[in-house]
């Protein structure tokens, strides 16, 4: 279990900067979507279970590497780490984004991609989704220091792609690479049906593990790393509505960084799932508005830890997107469950035959239970603000 403290800090005490930096940084957190967040479990999703060194680990990575290069990373930006577990080779996916005024110094923000025993839509899923939202928002924004997007493998046969890339790549150079700072995340998906509203910050210098376990550990690294935490809980809070709470760090890649003596923190869900490392860590069973909402609060911190520029167009209030281009249908076909991929509250779903007949209707849901309809061609008409849009919807049973 976490360690649970409340936040007791200033909420602006570390922004030494102007509010246009604040403004320019929450805009650029809204650009985050629930449509992108929806489709990106699913894919996740569909990549099946994806244990280290096996043709499902190999497809999700090559399903990432296509991912950054559509957001416009290119080759140059981005490398692979190569590791061997069990006579088998798996990769570890770097995208580097060089900052402008540190290009030597690096933020990283880091989560794993194998699962074991099933897809691991929350574990880690989740984590993937956020990262890579965060990498397609920022891809032209540039920064005084650098971020490496970092997917490690072999998280669950224990940290192996993390550890082997401290060994070989951090402390593999002359000097060893210079980070300011680890940021983990792993399994954000909450709970579904559950009140998903906390999500646990997690700093360096666990008291609670029993006595050796942390004894080749630094503890050098401790108050930079509670410092850091601070500022990302503050971060969480300024642009999400998601309330941080204090926990510590354990059993994850930001392990052998800490180790390493660098400073770390890092995201875990408040309410903790039972389906992690099971066939139940599927898109159902977790809650992808959780995800969306995590992820906003991720992007003002990466802008922050790394400096990112103020942009006088960002700066100004963006025009908001009309509802269609807010709304994707997911899956279609769909046969038990359709999600209606929709940031915000206020609106209503209907869905109807082709007769006219309202056969299912909802008010602020996402996940529909769609099990009852039988198969054929329904029409989703989804309605906010006194706009309505109307989709087509496809049940295959």
């Amino acid at each position: 279990m976490k360690n649970l403290l409340l936040p007791s800090f200033l909420l602006f005490s570390f922004l030494g900067y102007s509010q246009s930096y604040i403004q320019t940084y929450k805009n650029r957190a809204n650009q985050v979507t629930q449509a992108n967040v929806n489709t990106l479990l699913n894919d996740f999703a569909g990549l099946g279970i994806k244990t280290t060194g096996s043709v499902a680990n190999n497809n999700a990575l090559a399903w990432l590497k296509g991912k950054y290069t559509a957001f416009g990373y290119t080759a140059a930006q981005i490398s692979e780490h190569t590791f061997t577990y069990n006579s088998k080779q798996s990769k570890n996916l770097i995208v580097t984004k060089t900052g402008t005024t540190y290009p030597n110094k690096f933020i990283i923000i880091c989560g794993h991609y194998d699962t074991i025993n099933g897809p691991g839509v929350n574990d880690n899923g989740s984590g993937i989704a956020i990262i890579l939202e965060a990498a397609r928002i920022l891809q032209n924004i540039s920064s005084e220091y650098s971020i490496k997007f970092i997917n490690f493998s072999g998280e669950e046969q224990g940290l192996l792609g993390s550890q082997a890339y401290v060994t070989n790549v951090v402390n593999g150079t002359n000097p060893k690479m210079d980070i300011k700072l680890v940021i983990n995340i792993d399994e954000v998906g909450g709970v579904a049906g559950a009140a998903n509203t906390k999500i646990y910050c997690e700093k360096d210098g666990t008291p609670s593990f029993p006595a050796g376990m942390y004894s080749t550990y630094p503890a050098t690294n401790n108050a930079a790393s509670t410092t850091a935490t601070n500022e990302l809980m503050s971060c969480m809070t300024l642009y999400s509505n998601i309330t941080p709470v204090t926990a510590y760090i354990e059993r994850s890649d930001y392990m052998p960084f800490d180790k390493n003596n660098e400073i770390v923190t890092g995201l875990y869900e408040f309410n903790q799932s039972s389906k992690p490392h099971t066939t139940g860590d599927t898109y159902v069973n977790m809650d992808p508005v959780y995800v969306y909402n995590i992820a906003q609060g991720v992007l003002g911190a990466l802008q922050h830890f790394s400096t990112s520029a103020v942009d006088i167009t960002l700066g100004a209030i963006e025009s908001p997107k009309s509802l269609n281009e807010r709304i994707s249908i997911f899956p279609n076909p769909a046969n038990d469950f359709v999600n209606i991929g929709l940031d915000g509250k206020g609106y209503t779903t209907t869905i109807s035959d082709f007769s006219g007949r309202t056969v299912l209707q909802s008010k602020d849901q996402q996940n529909l239970d769609t099990s009852k309809l039988k198969s054929g061609v329904y029409l989703v008409k989804i309605t906010m603000n006194g706009e309505s849009v109307t989709k087509k919807l496809i049940i295959k049973k």
